[in-house]
Parts: structure tokens; sequence; C-alpha cells
């Protein structure tokens, strides 16, 4: 029975179907803690030790359930710290809400203790943001918030005051707001595009003859499809990095990955194809997408706002992709001619090969690709990969073979550093059945590294692997290829991470020598609970684009002539491995 505001929002909250928060709590949410106590049979409070991490931690269980994801913070700090994880989950489309406390409702605006104006400072990250003024007005802002963050799939926030959460439910409200007018209920749009536009899409695509299909992570539901799709117009499909799961990776329908983490035949594709089929994907990286008048276009997406957002298109189609594939097939023609198709397969067989040789080096120091290609032996079918960012992204997108149910994700358009964790967490708790592996770098590791306690805190079997060079590698490396610079402020202190995890309760191994890693990685993943595994990997192996442009190679070259400091130790790195990728 509901007795206080905050007694109304958790029960709204039930209602919704929300089972699940993360949360670190704080003096301006003690009346909804209060709250979710007494409910705590319907309702799971997951104790972070960061609120960066509630809110990254909850776009990764909307990443990896496609439901609601819900964090909640204290009021000032609490809620500032929200902000970078929200933004993952506006920038990569996932229905997060955020719910924060605030100081009393009295003193907002007189410089009180913890007075931030989090309904102002949440107003560009959140489609909805707004402050809970009454009992007969919560109810109202949580469906109009729930339903945004789900419609929009994006960003909803609400803050409530520390004192009107212990209101009495007794007031009544104003006239015109009549209880029980809104509703707990979302109808999910179902748009399909008219027979006209279909018909003018497939005109497009049956005159093409170098098709290529661009699928991201709005095609996650509709492998059959696109997979469908591609056979039926001998198409190469090109993944973007969150759509690394579409599609298995050693399907000889894709080339998989595109863009700086890419393949060099899923290059050559973009280079080469006259008609384009984007699908599910805004993929921001204009300079690997065909040079515009280059190809004819259609796109896929939800979104009608994202259509001809990265490159010129002639017809767009607004819809679940899986829905609007089923409708575009049946007009489409098989294609006989599969010589573009045959190119790219010839291609990405070479390419394979290079990424066998650089995943199977026996020589030292350890090379980054040994550790992330030695994992597939033991990944589950069904496994959930979650990837911070830095180097250790071009790794895991070149050298992680998905294949069956697995699932992929890592922070795609906001980039940021120290998701992994979070997300695994989020997945763990979602899925406490499945087998869960986070790839990590040192640096992204350690911002927010105490959610390993979390992990062991929840008896969480999460594999964690951090690849260790003591260093930022990818900022090295922008910095020398993209800059033309020497490497500056980017080494790292070095922090035993195996030791951090026998201090957290988890279990900690270490791997430096390219014959142990099989090894290590078996007893790691043998392990009932959380593992981490410390990989210390050469710090000169560079994370290259699957083709490098004459501009990088020459901004590279300039970099090593300005007195870069490891120059020679690089020089002797490409020349050791022959770079195949400098085309």
């Amino acid at each position: 029975m509901a007795t206080t505001v905050a007694d109304l929002l958790v029960e709204r909250l039930i209602e919704w179907g929300v089972d699940t928060i993360f949360s670190l709590p704080g003096d301006g949410i003690n009346g909804i803690y209060e709250a979710l106590r007494t409910r705590q049979d319907k309702i799971r409070v997951v104790l972070v030790r960061h609120e960066e991490s509630a809110a990254f931690a909850a776009c990764g269980y909307a990443k990896f359930t496609r439901r609601l994801g819900v964090c909640l913070a204290t009021s000032g700090p609490g809620g500032i710290h929200l902000l970078n994880g929200l933004y993952d989950a506006k920038c990569d489309g996932q229905p997060v809400l955020a719910i924060t406390g605030h100081t009393y409702h009295d003193l907002i605006g007189t410089h009180y203790q913890q007075d931030v104006d989090l309904e102002r400072l949440c107003s560009d990250v959140a489609a909805y943001s707004q402050r809970v003024m009454s009992p007969a007005h919560v109810g109202n802002v949580v469906d109009e918030a729930i339903k945004t963050a789900i419609s929009r799939r994006t960003v909803a926030h609400i803050t409530i005051p520390k004192d009107i959460q212990d209101w009495s439910v007794e007031d009544r409200g104003s006239k015109a707001n009549i209880p029980g007018h809104s509703g707990d209920l979302y109808s999910d749009p179902l748009p399909l595009p008219s027979r006209s536009l279909l018909e003018k899409a497939a005109t497009l695509i049956n005159a093409g003859s170098k098709i290529a299909i661009l699928a991201g992570r709005g095609c996650l539901g509709a492998r059959a499809e696109v997979l469908q799709l591609a056979e039926l117009l001998g198409a190469p499909i090109v993944k973007p990095l969150l759509g690394k799961a579409v599609v298995p990776d050693d399907h000889p329908l894709t080339t998989g990955g595109i863009g700086l983490l890419g393949t060099a035949p899923s290059q050559e594709v973009l280079e080469a194809c006259d008609t384009l089929i984007i699908a599910g994907t805004s993929f921001p990286y204009l300079e690997f997408y065909p040079k515009p008048g280059q190809a004819r276009a259609v796109q896929i997406d939800l979104d009608a706002a994202r259509i001809g957002l990265r490159y010129p298109i002639e017809v767009g189609l607004v819809g679940h992709c899986w829905d609007v594939l089923r409708a575009l097939l049946p007009l489409l023609e098989k294609k006989s001619d599969r010589s573009f198709l045959n190119t790219a397969q010839a291609s990405m067989q070479q390419w394979n090969e290079l990424m066998e040789e650089r995943g199977t080096r026996t020589d030292t120091p350890l090379k980054p690709q040994v550790v992330v290609r030695g994992l597939n032996e033991f990944l589950a079918d069904d496994a959930i990969i979650c990837c911070d960012t830095g180097t250790v992204t071009t790794w895991a997108a070149r050298h992680i073979t998905i294949r069956g149910d697995m699932q992929f994700s890592a922070s795609g358009t906001l980039a940021s550093m120290g998701n992994g964790l979070p997300y695994s967490l989020g997945a763990g708790i979602a899925y406490p059945g499945r087998q869960i592996v986070c790839l990590a770098g040192d640096g992204g590791c350690t911002m927010l590294m105490g959610e390993l306690a979390t992990l062991v805190r929840y008896g969480l079997p999460v594999k964690i692997i951090v690849l260790k060079n003591n260093l930022l590698g990818m900022i090295k490396w922008e910095q020398l290829a993209f800059e033309g610079n020497p490497q500056y402020g980017v080494d790292l202190q070095p922090i035993d991470f195996a030791l951090f995890a026998k201090a957290c309760g988890a279990t900690g191994l270490t791997v430096d020598d390219p014959g142990d890693v099989r090894e290590v990685l078996r007893e790691a993943f043998a392990v009932q609970g959380p593992a981490v595994v410390q990989a210390v990997i050469d710090p000169l192996e560079p994370p290259l684009p699957g083709k490098i442009t004459t501009t990088q190679a020459w901004q590279f070259a300039k970099a090593l002539a300005k007195g870069q400091d490891d120059r020679w130790g690089i020089i002797k790195t490409l020349v050791e491995s022959k770079i195949r990728e400098v085309v």
C-alpha cells in the first residue's frame, strides 16, 4: 500500500515491468530507497561503486535485453556522475530512465547543499526531463518518461526533491488532473513503407551490379533477412562495430567490420560498389562511405530523421529492418553475376589468413591479437562480449569471431572509455546463466575498476581480459598517425590487475608468454566466479587501419622524424610484422 510519493514512484515502475535498478544511495534519495526496501521482493537494487557505472550498466542492460534500463542517483554530484553513461545510451539509441534526488523543494535556488538543477543539467542528454511536484504528479511523469525513453530509444530523466519523496499520498492534485488518466502501456509503432516506395527501392537495387549492404545494430534482430538479401543480390555484408553480431563473422557473405577498426575487404567493397543498402546504422565516419555520386543508395531506418544523414539517399524506407526487408525481398531479382561477391570473398580469404598469422604469433613480447584470438576457443555460442574503448576495440573487432547467438557491444558513437566493466555488470544481472566476457585495456579498466568488487558481491562469473601495456595506446597511435606528432602524456603508472582482483575476492591471473595464453585462459574460464586475466602485451604493436592512407603514412613518418622516443622499436615491429595492411 503506497503511503508516500516514493512509494507511488516505485509501484509505478513495478507496474511498468521494471525489476532492476542500478544505483548508489545518498541522502537525496533516502525516501526512494525506503520504498525500494519494502518492495525488494518485486524490484532489485544493484549497488554499484560509482554512479557513472550505474548509467553504463543500465545502458548495457538495455542493449542486451532490449528492455528499459533504469539507474538511480542522489542529488547534486550523484546525478552529475550519471551523465557520461547517459550520453552513451543517447548516442547508441538505448532506452534508459534516470531517476535523481534533489534538495528540499523550498530551498531550491538558494545555494543550499547539493542544490544542482539536474532537470536543466539533463536537458540535453534526456529527451524528457521533469521534476516531480506532488503525489498526484508522480504517476503522470513516470508514464511519460518511460514512454519517451522506449518510443524514442533514448534517455528520460525524473528528479524528485528529497522532502517531496516523503509527502503523503493524500494530496489529490489540481481539478484538471483527473486521477488514473495516464496509462502504463506502450505500443510499439510498426510502420511499413508504402508499396510505391518499396517498388522504387526494388527498381534501384535491381539496376545495380555491384551491391553492398551496410548492416548496423538495427539489423541485430534481422539476421535471416539480411542473409537472404545478401544471397539474393550477391552483395557483401559490411558491418559497423555495433552490428558485429548481425551475422556470424565466418559467414562467406560478410567482409567484416568497417572503419579504423575494420577490414581491408570491407573498405574495398565500399570503394567499388555502385549500389549501397544502408540498413539500421548511422555509422559516423563519412570518409569510409562511397564518394557521393559513386553509388545509388537505399536506406532503411526506424528513425525518419536519420534517412540521408551520412550519404545521399534516393529512397528512404522507414521501419524496423526485419519488417522492411520482408516486404522488400519479394520485389528483388536474383543476381546471376556473382563476380563482385567473389572478388570480395577472395580478398576476405587473404585477410583472414593475415589475421590468423597475426593471432598465432609465438614471438615476444606477447601480441594483443594472440590473447584476443585465443578467447574464441573458450567462448560459448551464446556468450555476451562487452568491449571497452581503445586499442582493445580494434583487436576485439578483428579477432573475436561471432557465431551462434553471441551478442557483442561497445560504446559506439560516444566511444567512451570505462564502459566495459559496467556493461558486463548489466549483462550479468540480466542473464545470470550466460557466459559474460569483458575485454578492456588497462586505461579503460582503471577508470571504473571498483565494479570488479560489484561483480564479486553479486557472484557474477564474468571473465575480464585486461590488455596491459601501461599506455593509453589508441591516443598514442592517433598522435603518431593522425597528427604527425610524437606521443605525449600517454604513459600510465603500472597496476597489478591480478593482485587487485585477488584483493576484491576474485581470481587474478597473469600471462606474458604466447605459449601460456591457452592454459591461462582455460584456467580462468574454469573458475566459477569472476576472474581477471592480466595479459602483459607489446606496447609497440600498432592498431593499424585495414587500409592505411597516404596521409596517415606521411603523418606517421613525420612523427618518427620529430623524435618519437621508441621510434626504432616501432620501426622494428613494423618490419618484423611485414605490415600488409599498408597498401
